[in-house]
């Protein structure tokens, strides 16, 4: 064989984008038909006008590494990639553009904005892509989808009219959650509470008949132009004697009457709450049950309309209450105003402050889906990792309602209804009528509305598979086998998913939902524009490469906990990267000249035995990790196997084969190395898929790619437990000469002689014998014998498992020479630390020095302590010696 050349610095730029391209044109990406049950797993769809951030690159690293694994063991495994139309977000980008040309949507109209719309899309849907291709997602894009594609817009036509068919679909006049900015209603899951400071303000209702007035507290005045009535607790004996008298409300000429609803609490406020059904929940149910007028008092935009007195016309709710509030405060109405905090909706997309808005909506009735959701739960057809998110999912089922599925935008799929304009008939269909089934006009006018962007995503799992087509792919992968999402749209996606899944389908539409924590910075903070703590994954990329961001990632995604990182946490990814090249690359090296011989034909030693008994164990944890969702657990046990077994302990004790004049020896040994390299490579391809493949390509003893071989599994025939115990002795015993060597600092170049011995049972004793030089190697002795006979009076005993070491400590250092040192650096230590303790103690200083400044001292003072601790355990240990 000849040697191999890797670059003498690990460089990914180098291989990467090429390894990527390769495994493209190849086809690799394919799932390939067999025999075994298909592994399946659809991308939660990234916003198209989006780029991505650390929670897609978390997302699809442990995508990516489910899907590589098991294509290995040889399951068909299809990875779904794809794309969300987003409506309101994507319709705001394309507005906000046009804004900056003088324009609105309006003045291009409907057909000429979608057309703007599309081409927003495509530029945005070609940068996620390259991005996802750039941090290495084995996703099919054969597969591709975007939710408004011709085929997902087939099946949300037919999900819709299949719907109404059935009764699950209805539209009706009700109060929905309504965002003036984005001028759409909202899903009840879309609206995020805030916390506000506010008002209560006071308000004086004078009775018609002159006799004087009431009381009531109101956080918004500026709705009191809506009001129909004043409610009051019937069980409260203050009021029950109003009930039925009439009220003048202030600001205006109208009048509202005195009535009684048990949702009034007595004790709040002033126990009397103004009913305005048209702009709050708890006021719409009151009006439904008292027969009450609804008076809507906003524009689609957030203004106050004809309802209100001319002056407060067209005026935003904010502007219109500081007005209210004065002019109540001119005529004598207003009592009092008190700070009052209170939770506030915000619209999840843009964070406007939501408006109860009265408006004819689309809905879809969710309790018996849910029902069959929650029973799926219950008979374990699904399993959510980690298991406490089951309660979150449940709570949220048990306590549903209908879902808003209309949307006052332009972009998205158009509700397919049609109603007839001479018979008003109303149409569903499945494909655009051209006359009235009824009338036969053709005089038809489709619903302006489009559906919830989730509408769409609820059909995810099989739509992407071609339903509603009885597609191949829909035969063969659904249902899916896996979903991973972050836990922040259980409500939106999962859970309906779920629900769309069991109707349409009459199945789960997966089983395993793994929920992955959030990536925060170090100080625990969400990551996000306003804070500018984000960290762009092709910048990660850039600096340390895809496989170091995947590796770290997956190194910290313990399950069910949130990652905290920064840029320099992916220096552990980089480092072990880094590890894996020159191993390789020091093996490479050593071919020159030697035969290349059949790994299988080779006698096996202790530590042989003992590697591939470590292998063995490694492929059985990555096994039980990945098909438990325990990311973290896997990519440790590729971690200790290669840094540690591989490298630090297999490789040293091998290099007395590689480096043999003996041919034979040396053939062995590169034949074994060889081998371990390339099932290693194997191992770690989930996880650090580039690197892997890059070695592996250049390794004389396998053919064709990596991404498409075997994934070591475990054997019993590599079982060796006994061998394995042997070598767990021998770094037993090296890792206590390195402590010992530690804790009394002897330098690297100073020597030590040792003796060990064995009681006459170990079962490792010349297993010691023979390797002896090997452990005088790693603990930097000038000597090492086994020798049960040895004289060792003036040793220093180090106790073992079945063995005693005895260590010449005298003969490596000058014992007084060194105690004398460390005494007068504890000295050293105790003044300064008494110097730090009487700063802090003073009060003065306290009282007066910044908060960093204390901080400085109080870590001066940690170190100081640490310092002397450490000191006088070395110092006792040297004393024994004296």
């Amino acid at each position: 064989m000849k040697a191999v050349e890797l670059s003498k610095a690990y460089d990914p730029k180098s291989f990467e984008d090429r390894i990527y391209q390769a495994w493209m044109e190849m086809g690799m990406f394919k799932p390939v038909a067999g025999q075994q049950t298909p592994f399946t797993v659809v991308m939660p769809p990234p916003n198209v006008t989006g780029i991505l951030h650390m929670g897609h690159a978390l997302n699809n690293s442990l995508q990516d590494i489910l899907t590589r694994y098991y294509r290995m063991t040889g399951r068909p495994t299809l990875w779904v990639p794809g794309t969300d139309h987003a409506g309101i977000a994507t319709q705001h980008v394309v507005e906000r553009q046009l804004a900056k040309e003088g324009l609105r949507r309006q003045d291009l109209g409907r057909d000429r904005f979608l057309e703007r719309t599309w081409q927003v899309k495509e530029k945005h849907h070609g940068i996620i892509k390259q991005q996802l291709q750039k941090i290495g997602c084995s996703c099919d894009w054969e597969h591709e989808r975007f939710t408004m594609d011709e085929g997902l817009s087939q099946a949300v036509r037919e999900c819709f009219v299949t719907l109404y068919e059935r009764g699950l679909i209805y539209k009706g006049e009700y109060l929905v959650n309504y965002c003036p900015k984005c001028g759409t209603a909202l899903a009840d899951d879309e609206v995020e509470y805030q916390p506000v400071n506010a008002f209560l303000y006071d308000v004086r209702y004078p009775f018609s008949d002159g006799s004087g007035f009431i009381t009531v507290a109101t956080t918004r005045p500026e709705t009191m132009f809506g009001d129909v009535a004043v409610a009051v607790n019937p069980e409260d004996e203050r009021y029950t004697h109003l009930v039925g008298k009439l009220l003048d409300l202030p600001l205006t000429d109208r009048k509202i009457p005195i009535i009684a609803d048990s949702f009034v609490d007595k004790v709040f406020g002033t126990g009397m709450v103004k009913i305005t059904p048209a702009h709050d929940p708890n006021d719409w149910l009151c009006g439904k049950r008292h027969n009450l007028e609804k008076v809507n008092v906003l524009n689609p935009d957030g203004t106050l309309n004809e309802n209100c007195p001319y002056k407060y016309r067209n005026i935003n709710a904010n502007e219109a209450r500081s007005l209210v509030v004065e002019d109540l405060k001119a005529q004598g109405f207003l009592v009092k105003e008190t700070a009052h905090d209170h939770d506030v909706g915000h619209c999840y997309r843009c964070s406007t402050v939501i408006e109860p808005y009265l408006s004819n909506q689309w809905f879809v009735s969710m309790k018996g889906m849910a029902d069959k959701a929650l029973q799926a739960w219950k008979d374990e057809k699904i399993v959510f990792y980690p298991k406490r998110w089951e309660n979150t999912y449940s709570h949220w089922l048990e306590n549903i309602h209908d879902w808003c599925i209309s949307r006052q935008l332009w972009w998205g799929h158009r509700i397919p209804v049609w109603e007839c304009q001479e018979c008003h008939e109303v149409i569903a269909a499945r494909q655009d009528p051209t006359e009235c089934p009824k009338c036969h006009s053709i005089r038809l006018v489709q619903e302006t509305d489009v559906l919830d962007t989730w509408f769409s995503s609820w059909l995810w799992p099989f739509s992407t598979l071609g339903w509603p087509q009885k597609t191949d792919d829909l035969a063969t992968y659904f249902p899916t086998t896996t979903l991973v999402t972050a836990y922040d749209i259980i409500f939106f996606w999962v859970s309906r998913m779920i629900m769309a899944s069991l109707e349409l389908m009459g199945d789960v539409p997966f089983r395993d939902i793994y929920i992955t924590g959030l990536v925060r910075d170090k100080q625990g903070r969400k990551m996000s524009k306003s804070l500018g703590n984000g960290i762009d994954p092709l910048e990660v990329v850039d600096q340390y490469g895809a496989d170091a961001m995947k590796f770290t990632l997956c190194y910290m995604a313990t399950q069910g906990q949130d990652i905290l990182i920064d840029m320099d946490s992916f220096k552990l990814g980089s480092r072990f990267a880094n590890k894996v090249w020159n191993a390789a690359r020091f093996l490479l090296m050593n071919l020159e000249g030697v035969a290349l011989v059949d790994v299988s034909s080779v006698q096996l030693s202790t530590m042989d035995n003992w590697i591939y008994h470590q292998l063995n164990e490694a492929a059985r944890k990555v096994q039980v990790a990945l098909e438990s969702y325990k990311f973290s657990d896997g990519a440790q046990a590729v971690y200790d196997f290669f840094w540690n077994d591989f490298c630090d302990w297999y490789v040293e004790s091998a290099k007395r084969g590689l480096y043999s004049e003996d041919a034979e020896v040396k053939q062995r040994q590169v034949a074994l190395l060889l081998d371990l390299l390339a099932e290693s490579m194997r191992l770690m391809h989930p996880f650090a898929s580039f690197i892997s493949e890059e070695i592996y390509q250049k390794l004389p003893n396998v053919e064709d790619r990596l991404i498409n071989s075997t994934y070591p599994s475990y054997s019993a025939d590599r079982v060796h437990g006994e061998d394995a115990m042997k070598v767990a002795r021998l770094q037993e015993a090296v890792t206590s000469l390195r402590a010992l060597r530690s804790d009394l600092g002897i330098a690297v170049d100073r020597k030590i002689r040792v003796v060990v011995k064995c009681d006459p049972s170990f079962f490792a004793a010349s297993f010691f014998e023979e390797q002896k030089s090997l452990m005088a190697g790693f603990v930097g002795a000038s000597s090492l014998e086994v020798d049960a006979q040895a004289d060792t009076d003036k040793a220093f005993p180090v106790a073992g498992t079945g063995y005693e070491m005895f260590v010449f400590v005298r003969e490596a250092i000058d014992v007084e020479k060194e105690v004398a040192k460390l005494s007068a650096d504890i000295e050293k230590n105790r003044r300064s630390l008494e110097a730090v303790l009487a700063k802090l103690s003073n009060e003065k200083f306290i009282s007066n020095a910044k908060p960093e400044a204390i901080e400085k001292e109080q870590g001066k003072k940690a170190e100081f302590e640490e310092k002397m601790e450490k000191g006088e355990k070395h110092l006792a240990l040297l004393k024994t010696f004296l």
